[in-house]
C-alpha cells in the first residue's frame, strides 16, 4: 500500500484540522420537522424518498450536519430546523487508510466516505464487538470508528470497510484485552483490539 495517500498534511495535522461542527444552538424559529424521507444504507449511501443522492458535495453537506441525539437517534439539524433520519447501520464509511511510524507512537489516518480524515486515537477510539468477534460468524472482527461524538452516550462512527480492515490486520500485533491474548493496532500510543489471537497461533506462540 502507498503510504502518502494524503501528502499536504501530516496525519497529526489533517485530524486537527477536521474538527467536529459545532452544535447549532436551537432557537424560538428552530422548526421540528419529524421524520425526514432520507435514508443512509450499510454502504454509506444517501437515498431521498428512495432515490439515490448520486451528487457527493450534496452528501458531504448533509453529512455536516448529522447529529445523533441522547436516545441514539440520528438527525440532520441547522440551526432553523431539525428531523429525524434513518440510518441502517453507521453513518460513514472508512474506505482508506494510511499510516505513519511504528509501534506506540504508529498513527492510523482514516478517510471516510465523506472525504473527512479521522485518526484512530483516544478520542477517535476503534472498537470491535469482541462477542462476535469470537464467535467466527458473518460480523466477525468489523471495527467501528469514531467519527465525532454524538449529543450524548452515543457516538457517530464509521464502519471499516473490508479491504481497509485487511490492511489493519496485516499491520496488528499481539497485545492484551482483559488480560487475554488478542491482536490489535496501535495508534497515537493507544492500543485497540481488532481481533482474537487464532488457535494455531495460541497454540504455537513461537
Amino acid at each position: 500500500m502507498e503510504q502518502d495517500r494524503f501528502p499536504s498534511l501530516a496525519p497529526e495535522q489533517r485530524c486537527a484540522a477536521a474538527p467536529p461542527p459545532p452544535k447549532p444552538r436551537p432557537g424560538p424559529a428552530q422548526r421540528d420537522c419529524g421524520k425526514l424521507p432520507f435514508l443512509i444504507q450499510r454502504d454509506g449511501s444517501w437515498l431521498y424518498q428512495g432515490t439515490l443522492i448520486k451528487r457527493k458535495p450534496m452528501v458531504c453537506l448533509f453529512a455536516s450536519v448529522l447529529r445523533r441525539d441522547p436516545a441514539g437517534r440520528y438527525r440532520l439539524e441547522t440551526p432553523v430546523e431539525r428531523g429525524e433520519i434513518e440510518v441502517e447501520d453507521v453513518p460513514f464509511v472508512a474506505v482508506e487508510l494510511e499510516w505513519r511510524g511504528t509501534g506506540r507512537g504508529q498513527v492510523l489516518a482514516f478517510r471516510t466516505n465523506v472525504d473527512q480524515i479521522v485518526c484512530a486515537g483516544p478520542d477517535n477510539p476503534l472498537v470491535v464487538d469482541w462477542d462476535c468477534a469470537r464467535s467466527g460468524g458473518d460480523c466477525a472482527a468489523i471495527p467501528y470508528l469514531t467519527v465525532r461524538p454524538g449529543d450524548g452516550a452515543h457516538p457517530i462512527q464509521a464502519r471499516v470497510a473490508r479491504a481497509v480492515y485487511y490492511e489493519l490486520a496485516a499491520l496488528a500485533v499481539e497485545g492484551t484485552r482483559h488480560g487475554q491474548r488478542c491482536l490489535g493496532v496501535w495508534s497515537q500510543n493507544r492500543f485497540f483490539p481488532i481481533g482474537p489471537v487464532p488457535e494455531a497461533c495460541a497454540d504455537h506462540p513461537e
